[in-house]
């Protein structure tokens, strides 16, 4: 594949300075890495002696932290900065692979060492997970391996690991007006981890996720060998398709099928305070957003706000929608079905579907597109993430409570995403991602601050707790479901000791459901050793267990 976005620019810089000699006596001459470190130092011998692409030599991706560069490459993809403080454990390597075989040698002196890994795409894991860890490990990150090849005629598109949805949708838009692509509404996520794990988007209910239109990937798995769908097989590929890449392989690419889009499609965003009737509003949402036509997509974002009356708080509903088609048809169906919203023509804007993706990233659609390679995000800040999922409407009085949560708070806002259509259509074991039919809406809690230190961190994480406990009685149950790309480690931690699998199918009930045992089973076929492991990895399980794996599990669950 051609490479169409260039290397960053400390690998630039890194080039003109002779990278191949720089980086060979900072590994091998360093002080540091002498005694106390030996174990890594026979680590970079074997990464250094290992790579066999003499045309594509690795030492010039290998960063220590005795590199003067090593603090802004490990920082420049951190996307939440709880952990980016100076006592969040630093890894004491980071490969950034520029080439094939730079994966291929990570995996094969990991192993031989024994040296944990973690793989970093976009760094948008909202945990950290990526990136930081509780004991030794070193940084495997892909965000050089950023080429994108679309395929009009065959309207598909080959996109590694380390390329941002928005750098997608950006190529996409330059060879086509009608052509798009179903995943996030964020552009500065990487594909790697947000296509395994079942990323979603505005176009979620007319084509599915992200994950319903790969057609096929290139893997290194735990031996080093570069696979595709076909020699990898049917399982593995079923599994890297929502049940995340890092637990069974290191994802090179994927190919995706692109989707047909109308070429002026229409959005809108209206919103509504309590004191305008927010809370019918928001309570008839749930019984349209679900079940209307699949062309009309419409998110509900609820905050605190200043309210009519002075030194008082209200919620705001916000909704954002797209819909495929003209304003017209828009404004037409909603008087119909959803006349409580008051849509009229003058809030819809019909523009094209890139400019879309602008207008669902808050920046102004007469922007140039090609803000979408900026790989910087607008804001970052600290935050946690968690998720639910409803699948009966919730009644009036449920909101109620909620609203008056959330003024006491504050500091809390929650995005509903409407589920039906075509989610309602693709079976549960489909793929890995389980979360179907059934499901009227998803629901993320969000807490966002920016003042540093222990205390005020554990102040907003707890607030996301206290409004997720109040929604237990409203939301799935037996058990309660979780969306994996919104990582939470409230949910259990794996240590990847004796207990991995006791403590791996706690949270993998919820991310996984039915699938998670038939993830596990692929883990142990593909991934024996537990190479590719992370506090919410896949657990393998013992083999003597595994006939025995689903009556276990039906126990575990009605205890």
């Amino acid at each position: 594949m051609r490479i169409i976005y260039t290397h960053n620019i400390i690998h630039y810089y890194l080039s003109l300075l002779n990278p191949f000699v720089l980086v060979l006596l900072s590994l091998l001459c360093s002080p540091s890495l002498s005694a106390a470190n030996s174990a890594h130092n026979t680590f970079l011998h074997c990464l250094v002696n290992h790579s066999s692409d003499l045309s594509h030599p690795i030492t010039s991706s290998i960063f220590t932290p005795n590199n003067a560069l090593f603090s802004s490459v490990l920082q420049s993809y951190i996307r939440n900065l709880r952990f980016n403080t100076t006592t969040t454990r630093k890894p004491f390597l980071i490969i950034t692979a520029s080439h094939v075989s730079h994966v291929q040698s990570t995996i094969v002196c990991a192993q031989k060492h024994n040296k944990l890994m973690k793989i970093r795409s976009g760094g948008h894991d909202y945990e950290g997970v990526s990136y930081v860890a509780e004991e030794p490990f070193f940084l495997l990150d892909m965000f050089n391996l950023r080429a994108i090849e679309i395929d009009i005629e065959t309207e598909t598109a080959w996109v590694q690991a380390g390329a941002t949805l928005g750098e997608i949708y950006h190529s996409i838009a330059q060879k086509s007006k009608i052509h798009a692509f179903p995943a996030g509404t964020c552009p500065t996520v990487g594909a790697g981890g947000h296509i395994s794990g079942g990323g979603y988007g505005s176009l979620m209910r007319k084509y599915g996720l992200s994950i319903d239109h790969v057609i096929d990937a290139q893997i290194v798995d735990a031996q080093g060998r570069v696979l595709d769908r076909e020699s990898m097989g049917e399982d593995l590929f079923w599994a890297i398709r929502g049940g995340g890449g890092a637990s069974f392989c290191v994802i090179l690419a994927f190919k995706l099928k692109l989707v047909r889009v109308p070429e002026k499609v229409t959005v809108f965003q209206v919103e509504r305070t309590l004191e305008q009737n927010a809370t019918d509003i928001v309570y008839d949402w749930q019984h349209f957003a679900p079940y209307t036509d699949s062309n009309l997509f419409i998110r509900v974002v609820l905050d605190v706000v200043n309210g009519t009356q002075k030194g008082r708080k209200t919620v705001r509903a916000s909704f954002t929608s797209l819909f495929l088609g003209d304003s017209k048809s828009l404004v037409s169906l909603m008087s119909e079905a959803f006349p409580q919203m008051g849509l009229r023509q003058q809030d819809c804007i019909e523009t094209t579907w890139i400019e879309s993706v602008l207008f669902w990233t808050d920046i102004k659609i007469s922007t140039p597109v090609e803000i979408l390679l900026d790989r910087m995000p607008q804001s970052l800040h600290s935050l946690k993430r968690k998720s639910d999922y409803i699948k009966v409407p919730i009644p009036k009085e449920g909101l109620e409570g909620l609203w008056k949560l959330m003024i006491e708070f504050e500091d809390t806002i929650l995005y509903g995403h409407p589920y039906g259509g075509r989610m309602d259509e693709i079976p549960s074991f489909e793929t890995a991602f389980p979360h179907r039919k059934g499901n009227l809406w998803k629901l993320q809690y969000q807490a966002n601050w920016n003042k540093e230190g222990k205390d005020v961190a554990d102040y907003y994480i707890d607030l996301t707790r206290k409004l997720h406990k109040y929604m237990t009685p409203f939301v799935s149950k037996n058990p309660r479901e979780a969306f994996f790309n919104y990582k939470d480690l409230d949910l259990g931690i794996n240590h990847n000791g004796e207990n991995s699998y006791v403590e791996g199918r706690v949270y993998g009930y919820e991310y996984f459901m039915d699938n998670f045992n038939r993830l596990v089973q692929i883990k142990n076929k593909v991934d024996p050793s537990n190479f590719f492991r992370n506090e919410q990895s896949i657990p393998t399980l013992p083999y003597e267990m595994i006939l025995f794996n689903d009556a276990y599990s039906k126990l575990f669950i009605d205890l």
